[in-house]
C-alpha cells in the first residue's frame, strides 16, 4: 500500500497540473516515499442523480459498480467510484493537482466530489460530528489556472474541496495556487516555480518519513493544525 496518493485531477494527459504533480511525486520519491500516482481520467465515474438511495441505510450508492449511463451490450464500462475512494482511503498524505476551469474544477473531478454524498449521509449529514483537526489525513493541493488575474480564482474550488474532503476525515493542510500557466511552455519558463513544486515534494517526502518515524516510537504526530480555508481563500488579492 502505497502511503502518500498523487491524484491528476486533469482530463487533459500530460498538460499544466499533471506536469506539476510530476515535479512534486519526483521530489517525494527522491526523499525516499512510497507514493502512487493516479490519473483520475483513468477511472470512469457516473455523475450522482441526486435520487436520495444513499440517505437510507446502508448508505451505499446505486451507481456503484453499475454501467455508465447510455453504456450497453456484453461489456459495458463500469463505474469506479468506490475504487478511487479506497485509494484516498488507504493513503497516509493526499496530494491532489487539478486545473482551474472557468473558475472551478474539471467536470470529471466534480463528478467525484458529488459521488461523496454517500458518507456525508453515513456520518449524520448536517449533524455530523467533525474529524479533529489534528487528526484528520492531511491533504495537499495545487492548482493551475491560465488566467494571470482573479480575486476568486481559486476560491470556490478550495470550498469546494474543503467539503469534499470532510466527509472523507481529510482536510487542506497546504496549498500551491499557480496562475498565468496556460501551457507547459508557461510552466517551463519558470524553472523557480518548477524547483519549489519539487522541493515541495522533497520536503514532504522527509516530513512524512519523521512521521512513520514518530509513529513507531509512539511519539506525537507532526503535521499539526492544518491552515485555515479562510486564510487561504483571502490570499487572492488580484482584481477579479
Amino acid at each position: 500500500m502505497s502511503k502518500t496518493l498523487v491524484l491528476q485531477c486533469s482530463p487533459h494527459v500530460g498538460g499544466v497540473s499533471d506536469s506539476v504533480a510530476d515535479l512534486f511525486a519526483k521530489g517525494m520519491a527522491e526523499a525516499g516515499a512510497d507514493l502512487r500516482t493516479v490519473a483520475l481520467r483513468d477511472y470512469a465515474i457516473a455523475p450522482c442523480t441526486g435520487c436520495g438511495a444513499c440517505f437510507r441505510p446502508p448508505n451505499n450508492c446505486v451507481l456503484a459498480g453499475r454501467p455508465l449511463p447510455g453504456q450497453k451490450g456484453d461489456c459495458p464500462v463500469l463505474d469506479q467510484a468506490e475504487e478511487v475512494f479506497q485509494l484516498i482511503a488507504e493513503a497516509q498524505l493526499i496530494m491532489i493537482s487539478s486545473p482551474i476551469y472557468f473558475y472551478f474544477l474539471p467536470a470529471h473531478f466534480k463528478a467525484l466530489i458529488d459521488r461523496t454524498q454517500r458518507f456525508w449521509a453515513l456520518q449524520g449529514g448536517e449533524d455530523r460530528i467533525p474529524m479533529p483537526l489534528s487528526r484528520a489525513k492531511p491533504v495537499l493541493v495545487a492548482m493551475t489556472a491560465g488566467r494571470k488575474r482573479g480575486n476568486l480564482l481559486f476560491s470556490g474550488s478550495l470550498l469546494s474541496l474543503k467539503y469534499f474532503l470532510a466527509p472523507l476525515d481529510a482536510t487542506i493542510r497546504e496549498t500551491r495556487l499557480l496562475r498565468g500557466l496556460e501551457s507547459l511552455k508557461d510552466l517551463h519558463e519558470r524553472p523557480a516555480v518548477m524547483a519549489a513544486l519539487h522541493a515541495w515534494g522533497h520536503d514532504w517526502g522527509h516530513r512524512l518519513a519523521a512521521e512513520n518515524a514518530a509513529a513507531n516510537s509512539l511519539e506525537s504526530p507532526i503535521y499539526g493544525l492544518p491552515t485555515a480555508i479562510s486564510a487561504t481563500l483571502t490570499s487572492e488579492n488580484a482584481k477579479p
